[in-house]
């Protein structure tokens, strides 16, 4: 079985609902090469992933 990375689209702040496409979108705005390095490549790490966890600091502090 794969391991799941660290960074996870699911559990990004950018990661939104849109409701035109009526799914999830990544609400950095990339350009093209960031975007295909990003899709195609599943080593590489997203430079703008940020923890939408905002409970994480205080279950770290408990």
């Amino acid at each position: 079985m794969k391991k799941k990375s660290a960074q996870s689209c699911d559990s990004c702040t950018y990661y939104v609902y849109d409701e035109d496409y009526e799914g999830y979108v990544c609400d950095i705005s990339m350009d093209e090469d960031e975007y295909v390095r990003l899709v195609s490549d599943s080593r590489y790490e997203c430079p703008y992933y940020r923890n939408g966890d905002d409970y994480r600091i205080v279950r770290k502090q408990m």
